[in-house]
């Protein structure tokens, strides 16, 4: 092995290089750099160690504060985290290490001491493993990138360190056998496996395992090379494979098959490589492969352990396994390595078994390490460690008091349900000395009395046990749910209990613990706490999980309680509900943290300008701002996880969740109307915590002289703040000393508190584990513990007399309120109780009254006694009682509604299985005169699967897809919307206004319009129809005639090969060939065939037995007559009567199933008596003839056999009884005539008239009774022939199906035989049919391409015709004589480069390259260099302005129309291209080959063939059909005979001269054929010269009308357009108001211009004077000063000033008027040539409105007026 390790090594890398991972399931290697290399050649060397104290976390110091680093000393840990997942390891025969929190504890079992290693991340540790040799543990930590820590076990020194295993935590480490590998799971988000050469910290191999949570990793014990990991839903085998590049991870996932997925905690590897696992439901699973052999369980289908189970060992040919019923079994290897079973379940039971305890679950176990050992370590997750065979802890349900001095427990008390809270009596109660108050989860508190028992024993004399004992004092339940806190108050009077179950119950506190009151709270209580001395009201400040604070006032024991209840509804309170204001103050802060950086930056301004001293001329931009935090209400509210009290009124809360990270300090409010849960009540203030965001504080506590603050933190941290004194605001809560102590994942310290002289410092955390701190350091504390003992407290005085106190076991016992309701309902039920027996006693006395009424009643005289409806008080009373009595019987019916079901579906399968899986019974019908009979076949009834068979069909997969491709086909044919019919329109639409009125005369001219392009589109509609009726009534050019189609086919079919079918050249025709689903479809029509025979003889013999019970009561009833017309003839002339036949009980077997209530009973009483029989021996010999009776009755087969049995003995005695009334009742004939000629005799002797009257009497009863008799036997004849006849078409048709059942057989032979040829024939039929969808594919392909190319096409001449109508556009636009046209056509076809708006890939340009080479791109050239060679000629062309004189709206236009063209030719040249392509695509559309499938299927088909001609048929014939004879004798050997019809053989020789006659008729109809075809081929050719020869006309006559080519369809629909009358309409108003408003202009303008005129005369007289004192100035020129001049100067400038003003606002009205008018004439132009008509060609459109005449004109003629007159 230590050259595997060596390659190992070589292969792969550094601990903290980067990994490489792979998806889940893949294979990866572990590539090597050159760099890790040459690290891996530097080998580590073997006594290389590191140091421990530079590795492990340390606390955590605010910096620069004066707390200790070593505040804390861990003193022990007195839990154990038995929830984790393989958290027990055994170093040595006495040494046990498991993980606590934090911390790995080392555990000497004998002597109890502990040694610690912390994390060195501080994140906790993950999973522990130990090396094979013990020498060496692992430990694989927790946190961000954690390490794997190789220790060297005894010194406890770091030996290796892994690193870059995984990102956030390991889930599990294990060693291989030898231990040179280590293997690790990483958990989420990474799942990678990593394995690694440990003692030179390399990573040999990394794979990521999967997405999943993994529990468990391990080596194979038996293949060094193998793995197998295990977890949540999921196993996984892999394997370390060895490739050229180095070794590999494959990993191979479990599959479970039909078995539910489960998840596996534990598996066991067998030496033949097949794996044990565990599951859930508590069944073993055996896997094989990566696949479920065979799952085991116990005998009956019981599990083999009772919920979830864990193999772990194969010892001594034993699997051994353990599971979550506490129990361990050991298994049978070699049954388990080979059990199979069909139905994928193998029972077996357990060779050895030991219960470990009832309560307990195990979920690991370790061997001890010393050898030979039997000995077992095994970690309950219930809280204990075990022994196999010696208990060494037991933790679970119990309350348990620890001495931490001298670290070690004192004593456990057990208990049914887990505690919740727990409590010291405080020092102020009375007896309080080892009182302990304990609360439940079913909501019952204990007082716990704690006590030392070797004191105890000086009192009573009772030997001592242990040095405490935990005694029941008393036993309460004042909840339902589980106690969450309990707290006496300050003076000891009051407990406080408070619950989950949103209640605080308050109890006196003395001898014993009275309840006073409970009081409702809006939530779950999360703590108590009592106000302290220092407040002047007693009052109890109460908890919620939803963020509810409740403070109610201490009760007083005194008052009067009320008798139905303990709640205290009165009792005084106030409310708080915590409002988040986490936000806001997020909000605030970066709202103070944005002014800051702006008054730092103002700032830096300031002193630039100080700095450069001089102003800046430029603001400088302000940045934008990111948006303020937004407001966030958490929704639901954050938990409350705990609070106390700051000053009176006032408390301090820790949140949870969202509004982590602060210290809220609150106060209740003084509006407490609101109700509770109603109420957003917010903090005064708040304290922020530093690093506790996403670390919350649990749990609070003080010191006693509330100079330290200790908190329990979410991540399972211990915390302690220094405080100063009478700091309630906590404004000394700055630095802290912080340390990891429980885990950082699940372990929240949810209890932390001091001792009572603050040296040590208890934590108790979610993780099972309980720690100790002292303050002090160990020497001072060892000085400290000389001194001072724990002492445990005496017991009190009559303890030992004392009975002991009466618990509550019952999880589901009343609570104390619950116990006083229900006592007041009891009380109240009892009263009315009470009330019912006196109404009833009363009632019965009135009875008796009544009664005596009745009696008295009866013994009056009729007439005077009271009738019944008299005596009746009301006839309500009866129907109240007769409404009762069918509501109780309705309710029994409910009660019996299930025995009733039962029973109906008893009877009903008996029936399916006895009566319904037989068509018909089996029918028997006898002959009157012989015994002839004849019977019905038995027919069994089709069953629901064999009918699915008979009528489902599903389509092939062949049919599916050529389906699919036709409807894709027909999907495709469907025309598509080209892209030149989507062009955008160049100005968006004017949204034209409402409620403009056209003229009669308009709405009359559209009228007409809108008709007459009707009646043109009805004209050209019925003509496309017409046309569209030609076509379709056109033949295609592949049309065949449907006779001839069916007449070559037939011929095919009958011509060809005629060889036999049992000869080896002999091709099987496609419509011929066999497979299983035809063969079946073959066996299951001759099946319905024979069942439809069958069925119809059946029928008639049911008719037949129908007719034979008609004529028996026919008979019957002749008889009958027969007998009366007896009754008058002598006995002499009397014949016999013919014996009446009967029915026999095999001719209606359906009467068996008729029964009636008397059968049923008596078939009651058989069956009682069957069982009676059954359990009594003969007891008495009186009873000997009922015993023979019944023991006969039970030697039959059956009770039903017994009943019928009865029942025929009663009907032959009902019948024998009937005759012989009958015979009694009806005398014989001759007793008749005997009785009736007796009197004749002493009569006298009758006339001759009467004789002759008595003669043709006697005449006409013997033709009567002749004619009876000749009846009777002409219909006994009758049924007898039929019955013959009906026999003997019977035997016909059983042979019929003799032989159907003997070409059965061979058709289920031959299925057989295909079968067997189905898997090849199916892979080839594949195949084929494979080919021929890529074949179809392909045609559809093709199609589409061609339909395609179509289009191009189709679209290509519609931007033709778009190009022409552009030129045709631009001639219209230019008009005649338009000097600017050269100038105007050449910025129309000028060439412009446009950017492309899409980017093309490579080979799109590569191919656009290539087109540019082809034909029609030369033509575009060649305009390219025309349109270059113009414009060198001339000067280069400018069209980005407008050359003077031109109009600019010409101009636009013609530069919309070249943008137009251009975007046509961009299309076309798009179009091209697409059609190039798709040419080429259609060229290398090729069909592929099937030849070679075909042939391969034509083989097994031939091969099948022969197959099935070895099969031996039977065909029965006589000896006139054998016409095979050697020397008139038949030979012994029939190989060489053949068997046909000859009938088929006539036929074939008479079919001989029919083909020949076909074939010269055939002959003359092809020359016939190919004559007219010439003579089409001529006329079509004329017909399309001639069609060429009109078109030409057409289109010379459109050119010579319209100047161009038109669509005469579009042109005949123009319709008139209502929205050019409209604008027209538009116009006339407009004009005729703006007309208006330039009169009214012009009248403005002509008053504006007389007051111009008046001021401009008295400007003028100014001016005079002006020049007068001008004059004047020039003579006083030198006595003026400069002054004077800048007066006159400034008089000038003002006035100059002032009508410059009025001027300019003249101008700026006029302009905006301009600018109305151009907006509304290009309005008006616009709407023109947009959505108007179609205008014919030659008409070009109008011409622009000239310019009407604005206010601006006349303004200028009167500035232009004013100027002349100044001049």
């Amino acid at each position: 092995m230590e050259g595997e390790a060596e390659n190992a090594a070589s292969a792969g890398a550094q601990a903290d290089s980067a990994q490489t991972s792979s998806q889940e399931g893949c294979d990866t290697d572990h590539t090597v750099t050159s760099e890790q290399e040459e690290q891996s050649k530097t080998l580590l060397s073997a006594d290389m160690y590191y140091k421990y104290d530079d590795l492990h976390s340390r606390p955590v110091i605010t910096p620069d504060s004066e707390i200790p680093e070593n505040l804390l000393h861990l003193s022990h840990s007195f839990g154990y985290d038995s929830g984790r997942r393989a958290n027990l390891q055994l170093l040595d025969d006495r040494t046990l290490m498991f993980i606590a929190g934090n911390l790995l504890v080392l555990l000497d079992i004998s002597t109890k001491e502990q040694r610690y290693l912390r994390s060195c991340s501080g994140g906790g540790i993950g999973s522990i493993t130990t090396h094979p040799s013990k020498e060496y543990f692992a430990a694989a930590e927790k946190g961000n990138m954690p390490n794997i820590i190789v220790y060297e076990y005894v010194s406890l020194q770091p030996y290796r360190i892994l690193r870059g295993g995984t990102e956030k935590a390991y889930s599990f480490v294990d060693f291989n056998r030898d231990g040179s590998l280590l293997a690790s799971m990483g958990s989420a988000p990474d799942y990678m496996l990593m394995l690694w050469n440990w003692r030179q910290e390399e990573v040999m191999l990394s794979c990521k395992a999967i997405s999943q949570e993994v529990y468990r990793i391990s080596f194979s014990p038996n293949n060094p090379w193998l793995l197998t990991s295990s977890g949540s839903a999921h196993i996984k085998f892999w394997t370390m494979a060895s490739t050229f590049t180095g070794l590999k991870l494959e990993g191979h996932m479990g599959h479970f098959g039909k078995t539910v997925a489960t998840d596996i905690e534990g598996f066991v590897e067998l030496p033949d490589g097949k794996v044990v696992s565990g599951s859930d439901w508590g069944n073993l699973l055996v896997w094989d492969g990566n696949a479920i052999k065979v799952e085991i369980c116990r005998k009956e289908g019981r599990s083999c352990h009772a919920g979830t189970v864990l193999p772990f060992a194969l010892e001594d040919g034993q699997l051994m396994t353990m599971g979550s019923d506490g129990v361990v079994r050991g298994w049978d290897f070699e049954s388990i390595d080979t059990a199979d079973s069909d139905s994928s379940k193998f029972e077996m039971e357990p060779m050895n078994e030991m219960v470990v305890g009832h309560n307990v679950c195990l979920t690991s176990v370790v061997r001890s390490s010393v050898p030979d050992s039997f000995i077992w370590f095994a970690q309950d997750s219930s809280g204990a460690i075990w022994k196999l065979d010696l208990s060494f802890t037991y933790t679970a349900r119990s309350v348990r008091v620890f001495d931490f001095l001298g670290k070690r427990e004192l004593t456990t008390n057990r208990f049914n349900l887990g505690g919740t809270a727990l409590r010291w009596a405080p020092p102020l109660v009375k007896q309080s000395a080892g009182l302990l108050v304990t609360g439940f989860e079913d909501g019952v508190v204990r007082l716990l009395e704690l006590y030392d028992p070797q004191r105890l024993e000086v009192v009573s004399g009772r030997e001592p046990k242990g040095d405490a004992k935990l005694r029941l004092k008393q036993a309460f339940k004042p909840h339902n749910a589980p106690v969450t806190a309990v707290a006496y108050e300050r003076n000891g009077d009051i407990l406080a209990t408070g619950s989950s179950d949103c209640t605080v119950f308050f109890f006196t506190v003395g001898e014993t613990y009275d309840p006073v009151g409970f009081v409702h709270v809006p939530g779950p209580v999360q703590g108590l706490e009592w106000s302290p001395h220092s407040h002047s009201d007693n009052r109890l400040l109460i908890l919620c999980q939803s963020g509810h604070v409740v403070e109610v006032q201490c009760p007083d024991p005194d008052t009067e309680k009320q008798s139905e209840t303990f709640e205290l509804p009165e009792l005084p309170r106030r409310s708080f509900r915590f409002r988040s204001i986490k936000s806001r103050i997020k909000r605030d802060e970066e709202i103070a943290k944005r002014e800051a950086i702006k008054e730092k930056k103002r700032k830096e301004k300031e002193e630039r300008l100080k700095q450069s001293k001089e102003p800046e001329t430029e603001e400088e931009e302000e940045e934008e701002e990111n948006p303020l935090p937004s407001i966030h209400i958490p929704d639901p509210p954050s938990p409350l996880y705990c609070g106390f009290y700051s000053l009176p009124g006032q408390f301090w809360l820790s949140m949870g969740e969202y509004d982590s990270g602060f210290l809220y300090h609150c106060k209740f409010s003084e509006m407490q109307d609101v109700d509770p849960e109603k109420r957003q009540d917010e903090p005064f203030d708040f304290l922020p915590v530093s690093n506790t965001d996403d670390d919350p504080i649990c749990s609070v506590t003080f010191s006693s002289n509330r100079q330290l603050l200790l908190c329990g933190m979410h991540s399972g941290s211990i915390r302690v703040y220094p405080l100063q004194p009478a700091d309630h605001s906590l404004t000394s809560m700055q630095a802290y000393w912080a340390l990891t102590v429980h885990d950082n994942q699940y372990g929240h310290l949810q209890h932390i508190c001091c001792s009572h002289d603050d040296q040590f410092v208890l934590t108790g955390g979610d993780d099972g584990n309980i720690f100790s701190f002292s303050l002090l350091p160990p020497e001072e504390l060892q000085k400290a513990l000389q001194m001072k003992r724990a002492k445990v407290p005496s017991p009190r005085a009559g303890l030992e007399n004392d009975a002991l106190a009466q618990d509550i076991e019952d999880p589901t016992a009343y609570s104390i309120e619950t116990a006083k309701q229900k006592l007041e309902k009891d009380r109240l039920f009892l009263e009315a109780e009470q009330k019912i027996a006196e109404k009833r006693k009363r009632l019965v006395e009135l009875q008796k009254t009544f009664k005596q009424l009745l009696n008295n009643n009866q013994s009056l005289p009729e007439h005077v006694q009271l009738k019944p409806a008299e005596l009746q008080l009301d006839p309500r009373f009866n129907e109240q009682a007769e409404r009762v009595k069918s509501q109780r019987v309705m309710e029994v019916r409910k009660q019996l509604e299930w025995e009733e079901e039962r029973c109906q579906k008893a009877l009903s399968k008996l029936q399916d299985w006895f009566r319904d899986s037989v068509e018909t019974d089996v029918i028997t019908v006898i002959a009157i005169c012989s015994d002839h009979r004849v019977s019905t076949y038995r027919l069994p009834a089709l069953t629901k699967t064999s009918a699915q068979l008979r009528h489902h069909s599903k389509p092939s997969q062949l049919e599916e897809t050529e389906a699919a491709a036709l409807q894709h086909r027909k999907a495709r044919a469907e025309p598509a919307k080209s892209v030149i019919e989507e062009e955008q329109v160049l100005s968006t639409p004017v949204a034209r206004p409402k409620g403009i009125k056209l003229g009669d005369r308009q709405i009359q001219r559209l009228r007409k319009a809108a008709e007459k392009a009707e009646q043109a589109q009805a004209r050209i509609e019925k003509r496309k129809q017409e046309w569209a009726q030609l076509y379709a009534e056109r033949p295609d050019e592949n049309y065949e005639d449907p006779k001839e189609v069916q007449a070559i086919q037939e011929a095919k079919k009958n011509i060809g090969d005629l060889k036999l079918k049992s000869s080896k050249d002999f091709t099987v025709p496609v419509h011929l060939r066999m497979n299983p689903k035809k063969k079946r479809a073959e066996l299951i029509g001759l099946e319905e065939n024979m069942r439809e025979k069958q069925t119809e003889m059946n029928r008639r013999i049911v008719a037949l037995r129908d007719s034979k019970i008609r004529l028996v009561s026919q008979l019957k009833a002749q008889a009958e007559q027969l007998d009366q017309v007896q009754q008058h003839l002598a006995a002499n002339l009397c014949c016999p009567a013919p014996t009446l036949p009967t029915i026999q009980p095999e001719e209606t077997p359906e009467k068996k199933r008729r029964y009636s209530r008397a059968l049923l009973e008596r078939y009651g009483v058989l069956r009682k008596q069957r069982y009676s029989s059954q359990k009594t021996n003969y007891k008495e010999e009186t009873a000997v003839e009922e015993s023979v009776e019944v023991s006969e009755l039970a030697g039959t087969t059956g009770v039903s056999e017994q009943l019928e049995k009865k029942t025929d003995e009663q009907e032959e005695k009902k019948a024998e009884d009937e005759e012989e009334k009958d015979e009694k009742q009806s005398p014989s004939p001759a007793v008749i005539r005997d009785e009736e000629a007796a009197p004749g005799e002493e009569s006298m002797e009758l006339s001759e008239l009467e004789e002759e009257l008595r003669r043709e009497e006697e005449i006409k009863l013997l033709h009567e009774q002749r004619s009876l008799l000749e009846q009777m036997e002409r219909s006994v004849f009758q049924f007898d022939s039929e019955l013959m006849l009906l026999r003997h078409q019977k035997r016909r048709l059983d042979c019929q199906l003799k032989l159907a059942d003997l070409c059965q057989l061979t058709f289920y032979q031959e299925l057989v035989l295909l079968k067997e040829f189905e898997r090849r024939e199916n892979t080839l039929q594949e195949k084929l049919n494979e080919r021929i969808r890529g074949e179809n594919t392909l045609t559809s392909k093709l199609s589409e391409c061609n339909e395609q190319l179509q289009l191009k096409h189709r679209e290509i001449a519609k931007l033709q015709e778009r190009e022409k109508s552009l030129n045709t556009a631009l001639q219209a636009l230019l008009g005649e004589n338009n000097k600017f046209e050269d100038f105007l056509t050449k910025v129309f076809k000028k060439k412009v480069k446009r950017v492309k708006k899409k980017e093309q890939t490579v080979n799109d340009e590569e191919e656009a390259d290539s087109d540019e080479n082809s034909d029609e791109d030369d033509d575009w050239d060649d305009d390219d260099n025309y349109d270059s060679g113009a414009e060198e000629g001339e000067g280069r062309l400018d069209d980005s302005v407008c050359p003077p004189g031109c109009e600019p709206a010409l101009f636009e236009k013609i530069l919309q129309l070249r943008e137009r063209r251009l975007d046509l030719e961009e299309f076309l040249l798009e179009e091209k291209k697409s059609a190039e392509l798709l040419k080429k695509e259609c060229d290398t559309l090729i069909k592929s080959s099937r030849k070679a499938v075909e042939d391969d299927l034509e083989l097994v088909n031939k091969e099948k063939q022969q197959k099935m001609n070895e099969l031996d048929v039977v065909v029965p014939l006589r000896l006139h059909q054998i016409e095979f004879v050697t020397n008139c004798l038949v030979p012994s050997d029939l190989n060489l005979a053949l068997v046909l019809d000859r009938l088929q053989l006539n036929r074939l020789r008479e079919r001989i001269m029919q083909l020949q006659v076909e074939k010269i008729q055939q002959r003359e109809l092809y020359f016939q054929a190919r004559q007219q075809h010439i003579r089409l081929i001529h006329d079509r050719k004329d017909m399309n010269a001639k069609i060429q020869t009109l078109e030409k006309q057409c289109e010379e006559l459109m050119m010579m009308k319209y100047g161009r080519l038109v669509d005469l369809d579009t042109l005949q629909t123009l319709s008139g357009n209502r929205m050019l009358e409209e604008l027209k309409q538009e116009k006339f108003l407009r004009e005729a108001t703006y007309a208006k408003e330039i009169k009214q202009w012009d009248a403005k303008v002509e008053e504006a211009r007389q007051a111009l005129l008046a001021v401009t005369k008295s400007n003028t007289e100014h001016l005079i004077t002006t020049t007068h004192f001008f004059d004047q100035r020039e003579e006083l020129k030198h006595q003026l000063n400069t002054r004077q001049k800048k007066m006159r100067r400034q008089f000038e400038d003002y006035r100059r000033v002032v009508d410059q003003k009025e001027i300019w606002k003249l101008q700026d009205l006029v302009k905006t008027q301009s600018q109305q008018i151009e907006g509304l004439r290009r309005e008006i132009t616009l709407l023109s040539h947009k959505g108007g008509n179609v205008l014919p060609p030659g008409h070009a459109l109008l011409p622009p409105l000239a310019p009407l005449p604005t206010p601006i004109d006349h303004i200028n003629a009167i500035k232009q007026g004013q100027g002349h007159l100044f001049k």
